[in-house]
């Protein structure tokens, strides 16, 4: 049913409001979910293993002791374009009577839906952006997000760049440079970085600032800016297609054996350790939303073993972010009970617990009710040679742990 489901879904690119659906019967569901993620072009790869990984949520459900509520859940391809996400949303919810949103890869797709959401009455679960402006001031009601966003990424990272390399001093303080593409994501990661670096009172210096566009060919202007600059460090917050192509690129010069390189939300992806190869560096300093290799947690084991059978391939972290948007909104449901307003609703997503493939033994995802941003454990490490998950060569080893209450 996944591939029928995958083929007729990058057939239907054009279609707004989609047809094709998973989980209970239109007549059988208690509510309808309405996603909403890249199906093709640089960013499709996303969008196929989050359909994998919604199938695999809904196999872990029906393995509970407890009836779930059963869910109908659509699928829609955005093509990364902000307009028409805002308009497969009002299609969703006023053509096919949606009660959740949930999806969407890009950060400044995310706040539109976000905004469009709110103003249709529908929540809106994200599950693979990022960007801290979401999760920022004044709240937004009818949004909440089940994947880290950049604040938490980046506290991490200040707190690992302090840990590894020191508070500096005046005299001598840390050569930093930022690469990070250029629109909101890229732009939210570099102030949270500054704004946690400076909490960690880490003395630092920006030698240069780059802002390649999304979806860039060619790195090899901003690698010659990085190689000619003195730095300690770059830290990196392209992802996917992109950050694999820089990664190539930069392996053409000298920067990796220039500077140390990190990339704290995004690079540790099994969807950029598996394009490079043989290709990707050792000793980089990556982290991301969901590894494979780590926790070695039954459940963890378990959804990366079951994704591996349905699709021959192993997840990027989209596959776990889409699983975990979909057991949130059963979840709350659940605990709801039928026909329960959006208010109760509310009330059980705002106080959700999760235990997901992420986690590590003895902790559980948790919500936070004054922003809608779940609390989840960050682990960063460094890229060590591993051909357990191919067509990887190198995994991420050497695991620095960052829990929610535990980051000092």
């Amino acid at each position: 049913m996944i591939v029928r489901l995958l083929m007729l879904l990058l057939l239907s690119a054009t279609v707004d409001a989609a047809e094709l659906s998973v989980g209970a019967s239109e007549a059988e569901a208690q509510e309808t979910v309405g996603c909403l993620f890249p199906m093709s072009g640089r960013g499709g790869l996303y969008g196929r293993d989050s359909v994998t990984g919604i199938e695999l949520a809904f196999e872990h459900l029906q393995q509970q002791p407890y009836a779930s509520p059963p869910l109908r859940v659509l699928f829609s391809d955005t093509s990364s374009k902000a307009s028409k996400a805002a308009r497969q949303v009002k299609n969703f919810v006023r053509q096919n009577k949606v009660r959740f949103i949930c999806g969407v890869v890009n950060s400044s797709i995310a706040l539109q839906v976000a905004q469009v959401a709110q103003e249709e009455g529908v929540f809106f679960i994200g599950t693979d952006h990022a960007s801290s402006r979401l999760t920022e001031g004044e709240q937004n009601r009818f949004y909440f997000r089940v994947n880290n966003n950049t604040a938490q990424s980046m506290r991490a990272g200040a707190n690992y760049i302090r840990k590894t390399f020191g508070r500096g001093s005046a005299k001598r303080p840390l050569r930093l440079a930022y690469i990070g593409p250029d629109y909101d994501y890229g732009y939210q990661a570099w102030k949270d970085l500054r704004l946690w670096l400076d909490k960690e009172r880490v003395r630092y210096r920006v030698e240069t600032v780059l802002w390649p566009k999304l979806y860039e060919s060619d790195y090899s202007h901003y690698l010659e800016a990085l190689v000619e600059k003195k730095v300690d460090l770059v830290v990196n917050s392209l992802w996917g297609g992109d950050l694999v192509a820089f990664i190539q690129q930069a392996n053409q010069t000298s920067l990796f054996k220039h500077a140390r390189f990190a990339n704290f939300d995004t690079g540790g992806n099994y969807e950029v350790l598996s394009a490079l190869g043989e290709n990707m560096p050792a000793g980089l300093i990556l982290s991301s939303r969901h590894h494979n290799n780590w926790p070695e947690t039954e459940h963890n084991r378990w959804f990366v073993k079951r994704f591996y059978e349905l699709t021959g391939r192993y997840p990027s972290y989209a596959a776990e972010g889409a699983y975990s948007g979909i057991l949130a909104i059963s979840e709350a449901l659940r605990l709801a009970g039928p026909d329960a307003s959006d208010d109760v609703v509310r009330e059980k997503l705002t106080q959700l617990t999760l235990s997901l493939p992420e986690d590590p033994a003895g902790f559980s995802s948790f919500m936070n009710p004054d922003n809608h941003q779940l609390q989840q454990v960050i682990a960063i490490g460094e890229t060590v040679p591993d051909d357990r998950y191919p067509p990887a060569r190198m995994m991420l080893g050497k695991w620095v742990i960052y829990r929610p209450e535990s980051v000092d």
